[in-house]
């Protein structure tokens, strides 16, 4: 044994002789302020690493004559030959953004700097538009706007976000356990014109990112800072009117940065029953560097109300009963509200490394009335039904980051706990009407939900190579008290999950990459589904791979292409509109994600993404396997022009028929829309033009296949019911900067 570690010593002595590790910080060339994200690459010995938060980095087997580089998306590519070990400080020039300032090297996540374009490019300017950043993700409005939205992605019909892990600046946003629906994401609370980047990922393959993240996780990143202050004032068809104010609160000179941004937003929608909807978000952020250390809080609340027209049968449109904006039941829609309070602190400490510690806590409200059926189960005063919680939670996480050279390469080790606390209370499902009666209670519990995990995980750069090595285990604790029991009904559950990943990266050159994924994921059940199935599978594993590759052969072009497959385990499901738990079989899905993005001039950029997917039901006759509303072709594209004032930008979504139900007897029809985004800046002021279905497409945004009755009908039917997709929707807007 001591042999062998003298042999293990003396190797590693070999390869750390003659290599320097050089720390440094990337800084904004103007103001001098830290650039985060930044890539700097040795390419004399293929070894490359990332600014931090606070834009001090280390890099590993660096010699003197070494040739380095360091690029970031919006900045001019620095390279130097190195002539010095000491301390480096790399100051960057802000310039209009290019497909050449994306360097291609060995990491887990290369896609998001091609993102990162697209951001610049194609600011968002709606909840609704935040989302769709990440290429192959869909989404459906159902329910008068204030809903969370449907998502589709990787041939999964994720509901409202049973299948994604969504967060923003790491503060999640799914909820478990929730009167409406497992992993429910409302995202409306943020507000678009603060976000900053988006981190995203598909598969389960990233040791950081625990529940729901089977298809794929989304992070949005907001502004720590602003370059100015501004005021949004916006206004469109159906009454809509949009005003956004975001207002720094510190003195440029200021050592740390704060800020101040609000929505307002209110509209009636395309429907001959007014949505009457509106929103109020407020936030404010700090930041403040503390020596080495840095620490950002951050507060926000939100709220909406709405009126909705709901989901609407096809042969009641096609029988003339009511239009294509009719409603069979027009009091439908809901409220809620959310406020988060977050803090975050890095800590700095020798050689680079670090740890980064947040807390939140968050309070949630959510009523909705829902009517699906109609006429179904009460002939007489309607299917109505009232879905509502009020639920906080509090969670903790701390990441330790930690590197040093070895074998050759560089080793940096992340090793991170935390718990999440969700204390629900008045969890209901009740038969209404008018929303004004409560006919009946037909649920009503109290939940809480703890969910502590631990993980790390071991990336080991060499040369071209990157692999990365990480476990997961969430451990979760389920505990429900019926509240219109007779007695005291109290349950509880103890459950705990272990998810390996495996990754490896290898980029020959910076302009090409072949990557393979693995790795094993989950999302948790209703703890009501978890308490009443014990003997049953309640948390699902999804155990998937990718297999792909990014090239760059010019550097206005740049393509990847990916196979993945996923396959997950027997599950149970909460039907929370319903009260009841049902069964879902085996699946697995399988499909090729291809993108593609060219920079035809300095002004003209294209770019276009295909999703193919095949999801099928396993252990079950083919002709009755498919998954319901599950999407297998979808892509989107556009053309960008940015000028020296004028931004411009014609965009399209695809997604093609799929099946309905699993016979594929009833179809979801499919749809082609395009849209239009026009910007003249000057100075201080710019004007903006939005078009939202330029081309007027008459087309359904969600569908089901439901059964349901009319107030007219002896029987029951089967078939098609939708909500009816925004016709040609124009908005314009003057923003102010002072």
């Amino acid at each position: 044994m001591r042999l062998l570690t003298s042999l293990v010593t003396l190797f590693i002595t070999i390869n750390v002789i003659g290599q320097e590790l050089v720390r440094g910080k990337i800084l904004e060339a103007e103001e001098m302020l830290p650039i985060a994200f930044a890539t700097i690459s040795n390419l004399t010995q293929n070894v490359h690493t990332h600014s931090d938060a606070m834009g001090k980095f280390s890099l590993a087997g660096v010699k003197i004559g070494d040739s380095v580089f360091v690029s970031m998306v919006g900045y001019k590519r620095v390279q130097f030959v190195v002539s010095s070990t000491t301390t480096w400080e790399i100051p960057m020039i802000s310039v209009p953004v290019e497909l050449s300032q994306v360097v291609i090297t060995p990491e887990i996540n290369t896609l998001n700097k091609i993102k990162q374009v697209d951001l610049k490019l194609n600011p968002v300017n709606s909840s609704q538009e935040i989302l769709r950043k990440v290429p192959g993700l869909f989404i459906a409005q159902h329910a008068g706007g204030g809903k969370a939205e449907q998502i589709f992605l990787r041939g999964f019909d994720i509901d409202h976000g049973t299948d994604i892990q969504i967060s923003v600046d790491n503060l999640p946003v799914n909820m478990v356990s929730h009167a409406h629906g497992q992993g429910y994401s409302d995202l409306h609370f943020l507000i678009p014109e603060t976000v900053q980047g988006v981190d995203f990922g598909k598969g389960p393959y990233y040791t950081e990112k625990g529940n729901f993240s089977t298809a794929g996780y989304v992070n949005f990143k907001t502004y720590d800072r602003l370059d100015a202050s501004t005021i949004k004032v916006e206004g469109g068809r159906f009454n809509t009117l949009r005003t956004v104010g975001l207002i720094n609160l510190l003195d440029e000179k200021s050592t740390s940065d704060a800020y101040l941004a609000t929505e307002y937003l209110t509209s009636d929608g395309p429907f001959e029953s007014p949505q009457n909807f509106n929103r109020l978000n407020l936030f404010g952020k700090f930041n403040a560097q503390l020596g080495s250390d840095i620490i950002s809080v951050q507060a926000s609340t939100f709220t909406s109300r709405w009126d909705a027209s709901g989901q609407i049968p096809l042969r009641a449109i096609e029988s003339g009963q009511i239009s294509r904006y009719g409603a069979i039941d027009e009091t439908e829609g809901g409220e809620t509200s959310r406020q988060n309070f977050l803090v975050d602190y890095t800590a700095s400490l020798a050689d680079g490394n670090f740890v980064q510690t947040s807390a939140f806590i968050s309070k949630y409200d959510f009523e909705l009335y829902s009517n699906f059926t109609f006429f179904l189960e009460d002939p007489i005063n309607g299917d109505q039904i009232r879905q509502k919680e009020a639920r906080t939670i509090y969670g903790v996480q701390s990441v330790f980051n930690y590197g040093m050279p070895w074998f050759a390469g560089y080793l940096t080790l992340e090793n991170g706990a935390g718990f999440r606390y969700d204390d629900i209370n008045g969890v209901e499902l009740s038969h209404t009407r008018d929303r004004k009666k409560t006919l009946d209670s037909l649920a009503l519990a109290d939940v809480n939900e703890f969910n502590g995990f631990v993980f790390t995980g071991a990336t080991w750069d060499i040369g071209n190579w990157m692999v990365n090595l990480g476990v997961r285990l969430d451990h979760f604790k389920f505990e429900e008290e019926d509240l219109l029991s007779s007695s005291y009904d109290r349950k509880s559950l103890n459950n705990a999950v272990v998810s390996p990943k495996l990754n490896v990266i290898y980029s020959p050159t910076n302009t090409l990459q072949f990557y393979a994924k693995s790795g094993k994921g989950f999302h948790s059940n209703d703890a009501r589904v978890v308490l009443r199935e014990k003997n049953q599978n309640t948390l699902p594993a999804a155990w998937g791979f990718d297999i792909g590759s990014i090239y760059q052969p010019t550097k206005s072009f740049l393509i990847d292409v990916a196979y993945w497959s996923l396959y997950l385990e027997q599950e149970f499901v909460y039907v929370g509109d319903a009260g009841i738990v049902e069964p879902s079989g085996k699946t697995k899905r399988s499909g090729v994600d291809l993108g593609i993005n060219y920079q035809l001039s300095d002004q003209l950029f294209v770019y276009s993404n295909i999703n193919y997917a095949n999801p099928r039901f396993r252990g079950i006759d083919e002709r009755s396997a498919h998954i319901p509303l599950a999407p297998t072709l979808t892509s989107v594209g556009g053309l960008a022009y940015r000028g020296k004032n004028l931004n411009a930008s014609i965009n399209y979504r695809y997604i093609e028929d799929r099946p309905a139900n699993e016979s594929n007897i009833t179809t979801a029809e499919g749809y082609f829309l395009t849209d239009l985004n026009l910007r003249y800046d000057k100075a201080n002021w710019a004007f903006s033009v939005a078009v939202e279905n330029l081309f007027d497409v008459e087309w359904r945004e969600a569908q089901f296949d439901t059964e349901s009755r009319l107030a007219d009908e002896n029987e029951p039917v089967s078939e098609i019911h939708f909500t009816p997709g925004t016709p040609f929707f124009l908005k314009a807007g003057l923003t102010v900067k002072f």
